[in-house]
């Protein structure tokens, strides 16, 4: 599978999957979905917030707990096979919970975007992110859960 047809995979693929519970999770309806499904998706709102502002921008939008205090980093590391970008998440995490209450808390934009200096390994991390995993971590999830979840 290509770059290319991964990302329309995780995204055709989450589409459906949000439709199928009524176009967004809520605590109502998050044990409809499987583990797997869980962390598609939480791969598809880690790569749509971190391509657009980094880890600050996921963690603002809502996203950090979902995606940094599930499952989803150590099944990335575990079972999925992908023990680097696991361990990059694991990074995050643990810079989030250090700041989690200032990190989530409302603010202007001008407050927003002067995290991007005041949190500078989270600011890494995404470059890192986009750097070194996106490319080859976007193909290897949609193939892993592809394969793995056959209909």
């Amino acid at each position: 599978m290509t770059y290319q047809e991964a990302v329309e995979y995780i995204n055709h693929t989450t589409d459906t999957m949000l439709e199928s519970v009524g176009g967004q999770l809520t605590e109502q309806n998050i044990g409809q979905l499987n583990l797997d499904q869980h962390c598609l998706l939480a791969y598809r709102y880690l790569r749509d917030e971190v391509m657009q502002g980094g880890f600050i921008q996921l963690i603002q939008n809502g996203y950090g707990p979902y995606v940094l205090l599930g499952p989803f980093p150590m099944l990335m590391k575990k079972q999925w096979g992908l023990k680097d970008f696991g361990q990059l998440l694991f990074d995050v995490a643990r810079e989030y919970k250090k700041h989690r209450d200032a990190l989530e808390a409302d603010k202007t934009d001008d407050e927003f975007m002067a995290q991007y200096e005041q949190y500078e390994t989270l600011n890494d991390y995404g470059d890192d992110y986009i750097d070194d995993y996106e490319e080859n971590v976007t193909p290897a999830i949609a193939e892993y859960y592809k394969t793995n979840n056959q209909q």
